[in-house]
């Protein structure tokens, strides 16, 4: 039998990885593992993680506290991701380390976005039906 090597959606292997890379991250991060200078890692929230089907990759979706400069704790972790995967080689004992890819979650902000759509349109509804 001949297998396709076209994986479509996530299978139960990468939903355990990631999310034990996951778990581990927010422990790394709550107690400042990492020491990455400049950057309070106690203050941000890993989100989601989601694996490559290769499990060498992994895209990490993180939101500091607040939702304030997103982009610029993305570069600073992305400049040193290198002291996050020594902490995370340390925590970890699978057979290989992925490759860390920190990206801003900005699936928070959509939701407030649609949020207010919702409560504008409903208050224009009781204003017309009044």
């Amino acid at each position: 039998m001949i297998k396709n090597s076209i994986n479509f959606g996530p299978n139960h292997r990468k939903l355990r990885v990631g999310e034990l890379i996951k778990q581990n991250l927010g422990q790394i991060f709550l107690r400042n593992e990492a020491k990455i200078p400049s950057l309070k890692t106690n203050l941000i929230t890993i989100t989601e993680v989601k694996m490559s089907s290769d499990l060498k990759s992994a895209r990490a979706y993180i939101i500091p506290l607040g939702g304030k400069e997103i982009d610029k704790t993305v570069k600073t972790l992305t400049e040193f991701s290198y002291l996050v995967r020594k902490a995370l080689s340390k925590k970890l004992d699978i057979k290989f380390l992925p490759k860390l890819h920190f990206v801003g979650d900005k699936s928070f902000d959509y939701a407030e976005r649609i949020e207010k759509l919702i409560k504008k349109n409903n208050n224009e509804n009781k204003k017309r039906s009044n």
